[in-house]
């Protein structure tokens, strides 16, 4: 039977209570964000949320582990060391944070803060367009010093946990994939500027780079 977290309990027999009980705690489901794609250590954790403390982090890792939905792993050669990473009902939770993501989007944007590469891999899924994801292959993304594969067909994007051979590989920075993809700088003059590399063929890529569209913002109630 998993722990509940810490914090306070709502007394609530309301499944999203009940779900808040364990997720609802600060934090949480931006640990949870972090792990969608791939086992981390401890330090990666802290890249990918840089205005968490250590203190914060190691206690809501104890939580989440307490509810079975974060395990620790033991790393083998070349790399030993301990990464954190989601258990079955962990992995359970990437719907709801889609769905969140979604409806997140549409609110104001009022933060200059960069996005880390998992919060940019999840917003890629969640801002798709199902008309145009109709790639099929394989797409590799390398960002900064991260290396991720991805498959854009049946309307959806998934994000590979093997690697593949891929298609087409484009090497950039998750500021720069953002500002592409959301329409604020043309990938030719990405290319151009040098800040985004193609291997492979150019008009996959850029195929790519364009099957993702900027949600509507909620309208104003007058």
């Amino acid at each position: 039977m998993p722990k509940q977290a810490t914090g306070r309990r709502y007394d609530d027999p309301c499944g999203v209570a009940r779900a808040l009980d364990i997720i609802g705690e600060r934090w949480a489901l931006l640990v949870v964000r972090e792990l969608l794609f791939g086992p981390k250590r401890f330090t990666d954790l802290l890249a990918g949320l840089p205005t968490i403390s250590p203190n914060v982090l190691s206690q809501r890792l104890r939580d989440l582990q307490a509810s079975e939905i974060v395990r620790r792993a033991q790393l083998g050669k070349p790399t030993p060391g301990v990464v954190y990473e989601l258990t079955d009902r962990g992995q359970q939770l990437a719907p709801v944070l889609q769905a969140i993501a979604r409806w997140g989007s549409r609110l104001p944007l009022d933060s200059t803060a960069a996005l880390s590469t998992d919060a940019l891999l999840l917003a890629l899924q969640t801002t798709v367009d199902p008309a145009k994801a109709t790639l099929g292959g394989t797409v590799r993304l390398r960002l900064d010093d991260r290396s991720v594969d991805l498959r854009a067909a049946d309307g959806s994007i998934t994000v590979l946990t093997e690697q593949a051979s891929p298609e087409v590989t484009i090497t950039t920075d998750p500021a720069t994939l953002r500002a592409v993809v959301f329409g604020r700088l043309p990938a030719t003059q990405a290319i151009e500027a040098g800040r985004l590399h193609v291997d492979g063929s150019q008009p996959r890529a850029k195929r790519f780079l364009s099957m993702f569209k900027v949600p509507a913002p909620f309208e104003q109630a007058g």
